[in-house]
């Protein structure tokens, strides 16, 4: 009986706990809805009003009339496809083979790819940009998703292969006895029971790709082809004092982040917990 209640003493304080960090999580994205649906008297009125009273669903339309968030929407989401695709089919085939097959200088190559991961953006900016620009793409999207379909990212690969680690490699020789290729393999075995650890990898992309602000600022110049994050600058730039219009479109702006990953929260919590398995 002893026992049991201090199972559950410590069950309610590790809950109390968890609520607690997740109150204070969760207040910065509620001030951002809650400043988008409110004037600008009342953002800045103290004390603070915490629901907006009454709601101003016009800001989100004023918003998207001052700034062509249309536009920027469709950028970001012809970005956000090339992106994810890309890391996902080629990261995928790269930790296939870093994984499942036997090659000459696997581990050392493996060891040069997790090295890059040290390498800050700001040390590769500069000559990528250089580098881009004499191959005639600057101002364009191929900078921002051509990477992508060359490996995905050494974490993505990374991320891969310790799932793929984890499946026997029983199911491989037994599709070699039954005539399968490496290709076979991986798409007929491989790819399905690794689709929590692709939606994981897609999930990263996709918000990575969705949030990049930097990426965009250096390769394009023309405003028809900005991206959200780019639209937002702009519109802060041209008016600093409408912070209710800037708190509507962050919002607009947060809001694909916030469906994509609740869409796949399941998948994300399983991939992450079954790369860590060793197979």
């Amino acid at each position: 009986m002893i026992n049991r209640l201090r199972k559950r003493s410590w069950l309610v304080a590790v809950y109390a706990l968890l609520l607690g960090g997740a109150f204070f999580s969760l207040i910065p994205l509620y001030w951002l809805l809650r400043s988008s649906l409110m004037s600008m008297a009342q953002i800045f009125q103290l004390p603070p009003i915490w629901i907006p009273n009454p709601p101003r669903w016009s800001n989100f339309t004023k918003a998207f009339s001052v700034v062509p968030f249309g536009r920027y929407y469709l950028n970001t989401a012809l970005i956000v496809l090339g992106v994810v695709s890309g890391t996902v089919v080629t990261s995928s085939l790269s930790a296939y083979a870093f994984a499942r097959l036997r090659w000459k200088g696997r581990g050392v190559v493996f060891a040069c790819l997790i090295a890059s991961m040290m390498l800050p953006f700001a040390v590769t900016m500069i000559p990528l940009f250089v580098g881009w620009s004499k191959l005639g793409f600057s101002n364009t999207y191929v900078p921002l998703i051509a990477p992508a379909w060359f490996g995905g990212g050494a974490y993505n690969i990374f991320l891969l292969r310790q799932f793929y680690m984890t499946i026997p490699r029983e199911l491989d020789e037994s599709a070699f006895v039954d005539g399968a290729s490496y290709l076979t393999i991986y798409a007929r075995i491989l790819l399905p029971l690794t689709r929590p650890a692709l939606i994981v990898v897609g999930i990263f992309a996709f918000m990575g790709s969705w949030n990049d602000f930097l990426g965009p600022l250096i390769y394009l110049s023309s405003s028809s082809k900005y991206t959200v994050s780019l639209g937002l600058r702009m519109f802060q730039g041209m008016y600093n004092a409408e912070w209710h219009l800037m708190m509507a479109a962050s919002a607009a702006a947060v809001l694909p982040v916030i469906v994509v990953f609740f869409i796949g929260q399941r998948y994300f919590i399983e991939g992450i917990a079954l790369t860590g398995i060793k197979g």
